[in-house]
């Protein structure tokens, strides 16, 4: 016995209609997932000019009213031609700043008293002609490149922890600056972890950080219990 299935002509012609714009939509995939590549390829080629980097020149820990430390630091920000170029034609970048402060001890490992992080997201905006600089939902303008650099290359009174700590007691402090590589486009991303281009990290910065005696309100007989990351 033979069946025969009639479809309407609405049916046909919307057939017809998926077989005519499927292979110009898998062509428009394709030419879109090329461009990126090719994009990639372009930003990611070793830069001919100066090298990118980040140095940190200082850093700071110091108390603060009525309870609490705040760190300050300076950094040195190098962008080479590649990255500025990729910064211009829309590639967002994100800087992250991390700090920890530990506890030595002999017996055990290390005591987390704090660990703190902030990210920038610099982008350029091409209507405006401004680049724009992203801490969440907040952001801020700039005319130019290097304005918007300075902002977190020179840190001011970022409060890491906000309890007090022994007076005399010796703790282990590191900081560090880098460009969040996994934040970039996808296509971005194999390039960037092996060019040195877009390698801009300082670094761990460690340093000793002895609690001042001056302390009026520091806590007299325990260390603080350890800040919660953020």
């Amino acid at each position: 016995m033979t069946v025969f299935i009639m479809r309407s002509s609405s049916q046909k012609t919307e057939n017809r209609r998926e077989r005519r714009e499927s292979p110009a939509r898998r062509e428009s995939s394709r030419l879109l997932f090329a461009l990126l590549c090719l994009l990639s390829f372009v930003f990611c080629l070793p830069s001919p000019a100066r090298a990118a980097g980040v140095e940190a020149l200082r850093q700071e820990l110091t108390a603060m009213e009525p309870g609490g430390y705040a760190l300050s630091a300076d950094f040195r920000v190098d962008f080479n031609a590649r990255l500025e170029e990729a910064v211009a034609h829309g590639v967002p970048l994100v800087f992250e700043l991390e700090f920890r402060l530990e506890r030595p001890r002999w017996y055990w490992t290390d005591e987390t008293i704090a660990r703190k992080r902030q990210a920038w997201r610099l982008s350029y905006h091409a209507l405006t002609r401004q680049y724009r600089l992203s801490i969440g939902a907040l952001h801020q303008s700039f005319a130019t490149l290097e304005d918007a650099i300075q902002v977190f290359s020179h840190v001011r009174r970022w409060q890491v922890l906000e309890a007090n700590l022994k007076p005399g007691s010796r703790y282990a402090a590191s900081l560090r600056l880098r460009l969040d590589v996994s934040q970039l486009p996808k296509p971005f991303q194999v390039s960037a972890f092996t060019n040195r281009d877009w390698s801009l990290d300082s670094g761990w910065q460690e340093w000793d950080f002895i609690v001042p005696q001056a302390a009026a309100n520091a806590a007299p007989d325990e260390d603080a219990p350890p800040e919660e990351a953020q």
